[in-house]
């Protein structure tokens, strides 16, 4: 049997402060890469360059993928927190502004409720990550969920900046679509917004 590290748990008297607060560990243990930036979220999560700073000895790529399927993970649980107010019959089809988006999501893309396009586009992403997609599979997800931000802010405001204030999700996406030049500013459609993330 495998001994734990104690890198990877927190032992009895750790101060609050400390706890999860691990380091990377550079040998090829499964998941470290998750792992660490799971440990900087509980930490650091609003100071964005730390954050997007690649651990050593791992590779800038894979660095992203772990941001891309961790900021997956947030987004069901942003999801969470919609789904009473983003329903088929308040949001029937998946728009922003005056744009309105099909969902690829069905063999052929169609029209589709806000919340079942949201789903679908993080379900797609989520397969995508789990196969090893790469930078081009990367653009076209990143444009797809950057469309759930966009109608969470024109269309549910009151749940995007409550969402913002605890978390910082989108602040956090964003800062990863820039720095890996995964989309055009032109895309980019929600304001930019005064913050108490930090500037990168």
């Amino acid at each position: 049997m495998a001994s734990v590290t104690t890198t990877q748990c927190n032992l009895p008297g750790t101060k609050e402060e400390d706890c999860f607060a691990w380091p990377y560990n550079t040998t090829k243990v499964p998941f470290s890469g998750q792992s660490y930036l799971q440990s900087l979220l509980r930490t650091h999560r609003f100071d964005l360059p730390r954050l997007l700073r690649p651990p050593p000895q791992l590779d800038p790529t894979q660095w992203l993928s772990e941001h891309l399927r961790q900021l997956c993970i947030e987004l069901g649980f942003y999801l969470t927190h919609l789904h009473a107010d983003c329903t088929e019959q308040t949001c029937p089809i998946m728009c922003a502004q005056e744009m309105t988006y099909y969902c690829a999501g069905h063999g052929s893309p169609r029209p589709c409720s806000a919340m079942g396009y949201s789903v679908h586009t993080l379900d797609y992403a989520v397969r995508q990550l789990a196969v090893g997609a790469g930078m081009k599979h990367f653009q076209s997800m990143v444009r797809r969920l950057y469309r759930i931000f966009a109608h969470v802010y024109f269309h549910h405001r009151e749940v995007f900046e409550s969402q913002e204030s605890a978390r910082g999700v989108y602040a956090w996406f964003v800062a990863v679509v820039r720095k890996y030049e995964l989309s055009p500013e032109s895309l980019i459609i929600i304001p930019e917004m005064p913050s108490t993330v930090k500037d990168i």
